[in-house]
């Protein structure tokens, strides 16, 4: 500590995570798409954490509603279900109608996925 209290100069850590800290993800999860479900589910060390559920068509994919346990809220892992669920309607060449207020407020937070939003 510096004189009268002062706490000295503040230490900068050596890394910063190129993430936000409520969309990191320190846990390890997986999603996958269980079709006959039609949601996208998101696991953490083997437990199911939350789900992102959806009507499909040939061309689009609606997502309706997303849901993460109480028990994994506040630890990325529904920022991680959704930006890996986008990814693979990238790679399947599909739109995306999100119904779900959750999925659209992350795509309107990450502009890199507005590409994707059905027109």
């Amino acid at each position: 500590m510096g004189s009268h209290g002062d706490p000295g100069p503040v230490r900068e850590p050596a890394f910063r995570h190129p993430l936000p800290d409520n969309e990191r993800d320190p846990m390890a999860t997986e999603v996958k798409d269980v079709p006959e479900n039609n949601r996208y589910v998101i696991t953490s060390d083997g437990e199911e954490a939350g789900f992102a559920e959806y009507i499909l068509t040939d061309t689009m994919i609606t997502f309706t509603h997303t849901e993460v346990d109480p028990a994994f809220e506040g630890k990325g892992v529904g920022g991680t279900l959704v930006r890996e669920a986008l990814d693979d309607v990238r790679a399947r060449g599909l739109s995306v109608l999100p119904m779900c207020p959750f999925v659209k407020a992350w795509i309107a937070r990450h502009p890199e996925y507005t590409d994707l939003v059905y027109q």
